[in-house]
């Protein structure tokens, strides 16, 4: 289990980031018919287009030579893999990425421009690589969620937020794993303890929405969409805990309402986003979140541009068409919670 993130420990990955992550603005939303004062923050203006630099920047720079010297792994859909592979490819070092064979290949083709190698498998091969941490490639293994450095990099976006928007109401955080969700909440509740802080997920692969409600993680049927950022078959058990402790509830949105708050980032605010990154904008402009002022994070940007022309055309895309199971999640017991790290 991962022990609270401490407010100094973000505070110090403010500073072992500083050299690779960008300070990214803070703006509010040009739409006079939302429900309350939406502010954007843009991770989707780092160099590798997620807030994901944050993270595996932080955990490289506290890792020691010695650990680093037969290279590094992670398994990721597409953000963290380009995170991590960027500050390879600044190391020097090599760098593995197993994905899941439905990531979209706009991402697939940045990991490969960092010069990454990719390792393609099924999405339960890919989630037991999650779950587990064991993998057959060499080097340090740097786990997109389940690791307190990477969720301190990520906190520090909490500290920009309430430097920028003190009086901050509500903070919404699209959930793939926690790591975000809980960095962020982690630097918020240090100092102002009062401000809401909501996951959120895609309808078609909602875990956390699931466990708040029994009060455990428990395994769900994932079905793919084009949100590929976001959701999966059961909140990590390692995480469960902090997520607990720190986020007030999930707030649930369809690809369709993601969809089409994607075209409303680009034609009021010229700003692209993937799907996870127009996530909490869909659920801000529902309606859910409590307060006048209400910051959601804009988390990438790194989207097919096919996608986004069915997008703009108006349509919802469907789920990527190579995506394969090894076997089926109903077919798992439900009773059962993952085994974790």
């Amino acid at each position: 289990m991962l022990d609270d993130i401490t407010l100094e420990s973000i505070r110090a990955a403010r500073r072992n980031i500083a050299h690779a992550a960008i300070r990214t603005p803070l703006i509010e939303l040009n739409y006079s018919e939302a429900p309350a004062q939406i502010y954007l923050k843009l991770e989707n203006l780092q160099p590798i287009g997620s807030f994901k630099l944050r993270g595996a920047t932080n955990a490289m720079s506290v890792a020691s030579q010695n650990d680093l010297k037969a290279g590094v792994v992670t398994a990721s859909a597409g953000n963290m893999a380009q995170g991590v592979a960027w500050n390879a490819r600044r190391l020097g070092i090599p760098c593995t990425v197993i994905v899941p064979d439905h990531a979209p290949e706009a991402k697939l083709t940045a990991i490969r421009r960092l010069g990454a190698h990719v390792d393609k498998v099924s999405f339960d091969e890919w989630w037991k690589v999650i779950e587990t941490e064991q993998c057959e490639h060499a080097g340090l293994f740097i786990h997109p969620v389940c690791n307190p450095a990477v969720i301190a990099g990520n906190g520090t976006i909490g500290l920009e937020i309430l430097e920028d928007l003190p009086d901050v109401d509500s903070v919404i955080i699209p959930f793939g794993g926690g790591g975000l969700s809980c960095g962020i909440a982690s630097a918020i509740r240090a100092t102002q303890a009062n401000t809401k802080i909501y996951a959120c997920e895609v309808a078609t692969a909602a875990p956390l929405s699931a466990a708040l409600g029994a009060g455990s993680p428990r395994t769900i049927d994932y079905e793919s969409s084009f949100v590929d950022g976001i959701g999966s078959t059961s909140v990590l058990t390692a995480m469960w805990p902090l997520v607990r402790s720190l986020i007030d509830t999930s707030l649930v949105v369809t690809p369709a309402e993601i969809a089409n708050a994607i075209r409303l980032l680009i034609e009021r605010n010229h700003v692209v986003a993937e799907g996870a990154g127009a996530a909490a904008v869909a659920a801000a402009l529902a309606g859910e979140a409590d307060g006048d002022k209400i910051v959601c994070i804009v988390s990438g940007g790194n989207i097919d541009t096919a996608r986004l022309a069915k997008i703009l055309g108006g349509e919802t895309p469907q789920a990527a068409p190579n995506f394969s199971r090894a076997r089926s999640v109903a077919s798992r017991p439900e009773t059962k919670t993952p085994p974790q790290k």
